[in-house]
């Protein structure tokens, strides 16, 4: 017998045999039927379906041409095109103890080879010897060929069934499994076969369910994935998400040309209508004119967020219109019996939105303000009639500061801030939480507020987050911004900080549109001036501080604000990370004017593009290194200790760049800084080729790391210009 330290120095050639063509590939089907999901979990659980697939196929070493999902509130559907039937082979290596261990004198494998071989299944004859950066090892190579897909969809199916995750979920059997509703049916089929696999107590077959009525809920035996969408189809569901979004916008396309209507445009409801039918037929409906007289809002909040319906309005004038459309997922000879029913649903909801109006308007906004202080804005931070008090003089704060032009506008927003929060009070918000604002806002002008004080009440609420329009007046900017600081001051100032994906009270949102309200309104002011002034009203109403809050509660939320900055910043402006570091590295020691500081990151963004930026940022590092390795602190620079040239040369340039820095930085011309900058490349570049500064002569080494100091300092007027990486190093 041949022992491994021979095997391993003899090539041996490969038998020559016959080989079968490879299987071909297969589709594998994959239906989970399940009762009505409500149609906000059906797309992300069909996302997530997909992405777990992916993962789980490559994980398993299962080729595969693409991964298609499909689905409806009643069925949750994958198709993985051209799956290979065996897993992809594998080579797996193992390194076992070094040579020396591993054989005696006499070439003859030691109880550690033995053992080595046994423990990994490998004859010891075949172990290779290799060597590696340590010596020579042992390796154990083993051929591990690919188990048959069918056998690996069966251990794995059960599982990416049960892992899809859903914002609740619930048990219905005593198999303990939970799902966001009971699964109902499995269907699972690979090349034409089912696969058995079990979940909840429910076994796979080939047979899946029609829709419920215009299909009978009859079961439908399945051959393969290409057949699946025709039969369902026959049996009334149209299974794929694409094709019933096409067809409701055609269905509301047509309906829209035969009356003259236009759609009221909503992404929203058309998603729920897409995700909530399984045969969608849209239908158009009326409501009395009479209900016109309530705020269009009012009635196009009632018709979505009650029943689903999309709001028309007249092509000629763009008011709202007494006529509806509904998608039903249903579709009869005889339309007009669902047209009615759901006519008899609306009407019953617009007569209380409208008796709601009605009574609202019977008190004034300022009347509603007391009974605040019956509405709990946080237990550990008091009443909403507290919140709105520290909100008015916030406001009238930012105001002042942004009034340049605007004498008026302090007043507008104090007055604005005082009525803000009184229609969380109203019956319509009650019941329609999501006008809050909006309705504060109608109600305002029909008390006889000033239009600029409705128009800002209006507005509080704006961006609702990353996207979504921004109030369109500075009394509304102000108003929205006041109203942000504060709810992130005084959640800050009692230690409720959002941690990892934790942030129940959305303070992320918040600074998020701090950040859009001042640079997409071009607000030039100092934030930190507003977010101590947040502060300090929220301390003044006596509410129990945190410790965290107490040492460091001002740089904890201009950090917390600086890193939605770092977020806008990378999505919105497409700006470098190094870049964006770079410009807010030393800003808390600084105007925290966000729109300069985009302004600089923009500027120093176009700087890192020209030729000669690269070699400028190392000449600067080499300084920078220097001058932070002995912890240099200036001191002045003695043109009598210069022994080159190039030190007088490096000190007369600096000191011209910096006369030119400091006006165009005071001018907001960062190009012109940036210019400044790159004009100093020769003298640092010279200066280093020329002179040696760790010498001997301590005075002479004192005075050249004082001129690099001065170089530093420089560059560190604009930004820190040690974060940015030179591109390609």
């Amino acid at each position: 017998m041949d022992h491994p330290k021979k095997a391993a120095r003899r090539s041996v050639a490969p038998k020559s045999q016959k080989t079968s063509p490879a299987p071909l590939a297969e589709d594998l089907l994959l239906e989970i039927g399940v009762e009505e999901l409500p149609y906000q979990f059906v797309a992300p659980a069909l996302a997530t379906m997909k992405e777990s697939s992916e993962r789980l196929l490559k994980e398993q070493r299962l080729a595969f041409r693409a991964i298609r999902v499909l689905g409806s509130p009643r069925r949750l559907t994958m198709v993985v095109e051209g799956l290979a039937a065996r897993q992809a082979a594998v080579m797996k290596e193992t390194m076992g103890p070094p040579k020396a261990v591993a054989f005696d004198q006499a070439g003859q494998p030691t109880r550690a080879a033995i053992g080595f071989a046994s423990t990994h299944g490998v004859p010891v004859q075949n172990l290779e010897v290799r060597r590696t950066s340590k010596g020579e090892y042992l390796f154990a190579v083993k051929h591990e060929e690919g188990r048959p897909t069918s056998s690996v969809l069966m251990d794995v199916l059960p599982d990416l069934v049960t892992g899809l995750a859903f914002p609740k979920s619930m048990k219905w059997n005593e198999s303990g499994v939970r799902f966001a509703r009971p699964i109902r049916w499995l269907l699972a089929i690979y090349g034409g076969a089912v696969l058995p696999f079990d979940v909840a107590g429910v076994t796979a077959s080939n047979q899946t369910r029609g829709h419920r009525v215009v299909g009978g809920g009859k079961w439908i035996r399945v051959k393969d994935a290409d057949a699946y969408s025709v039969l369902l189809e026959r049996q009334g569901v149209i299974v794929d998400p694409q094709r019933r979004r096409h067809l409701i916008e055609r269905q509301i396309d047509e309906i829209c040309r035969e009356t003259g209507f236009t759609l009221h445009e909503d992404e929203a409801l058309l998603d729920q209508a897409v995700y909530s039918t399984e045969l969608p037929t849209a239908v158009i409906g009326s409501f009395k004119e009479a209900y016109l007289d309530v705020p269009e809002e009012i009635l196009i909040t009632s018709m979505k967020e009650h029943q689903g319906f999309f709001s028309l309005r007249h092509r000629e004038t763009g008011k709202l219109a007494s006529h509806f459309i509904a998608v039903a997922n249903n579709r009869v000879e005889d339309m007009s019996f669902i047209r009615e029913g759901n006519e008899r649903v609306l009407e019953a909801r617009l007569a209380d939105a409208k008796f709601f109006f009605d009574e609202d308007r019977k008190t004034r906004l300022s009347e509603r303000v007391p009974k605040l202080s019956g509405v709990t804005f946080h237990q550990k931070l008091g009443t909403m009639a507290q919140k709105q008090k520290r909100l008015m003089h916030l406001a009238g704060f930012i105001a002042t500061h942004l009034s340049s032009g605007h004498h008026d506008l302090p007043s507008i927003c104090e007055r604005a801030a005082s009525l803000a929060k009184a229609d969380l009070v109203t019956g319509i918000v009650g019941e329609f939480p999501e006008l809050q604002g909006v309705m504060g806002g109608v109600y305002a002008l029909s008390d006889g507020e000033p239009d600029e004080v409705a128009r800002a009440i209006r507005e509080q609420y704006l961006p609702k987050g990353i996207e979504g329009e921004i109030p369109r007046t500075l009394a509304g900017l102000v108003l929205a911004l006041a109203d942000r600081l504060d709810s992130i001051a005084a959640f800050f100032h009692v230690g409720i900080v959002p941690t990892g994906s934790e942030d129940p009270f959305a303070l992320r949102r918040q600074a998020t549109a701090v950040v859009r309200l001042i640079l997409e309104a071009n607000l030039q002011a100092d934030l930190a001036v507003f977010v101590k002034e947040a502060r300090r009203l929220v301390a003044d109403g006596g509410f129990e501080e945190s410790p965290d809050s107490a040492s460091q509660g001002m740089s904890r939320i201009i950090e917390f604000i600086l890193e939605r900055v770092r977020h806008y910043c990378r999505v919105v402006h497409l700006l470098r990370d190094d870049i964006i570091e770079a410009v807010l590295a030393p800003v808390h020691d600084r105007l925290l004017d966000l729109v300069d500081l985009v302004c600089k990151m923009k500027a120093l963004e176009t700087m890192t593009g020209k030729p000669e930026f690269d070699a400028l940022l190392i000449g600067f590092k080499r300084a920078h290194r220097l001058v932070e390795k002995e912890r240099w602190t200036r001191e002045s620079v003695d043109p009598a200790l210069f022994q080159h040239a190039a030190e007088s040369g490096l000190h007369r340039a600096v000191m011209k760049a910096r006369t030119l820095i400091e006006e165009s930085i005071d001018a907001g011309r960062y190009d012109r800084t940036l210019d400044a900058l790159i004009e100093l490349k020769p003298s640092i570049d010279g200066f280093f080729s020329a002179v040696m500064v760790n010498v001997e002569d301590q005075a002479i080494r004192r005075n050249r790391l004082s001129l690099l100091k001065e170089v530093d300092e420089l560059f560190a007027s604009f930004a820190d210009f040690s974060q940015i990486v030179v591109q390609g190093s």
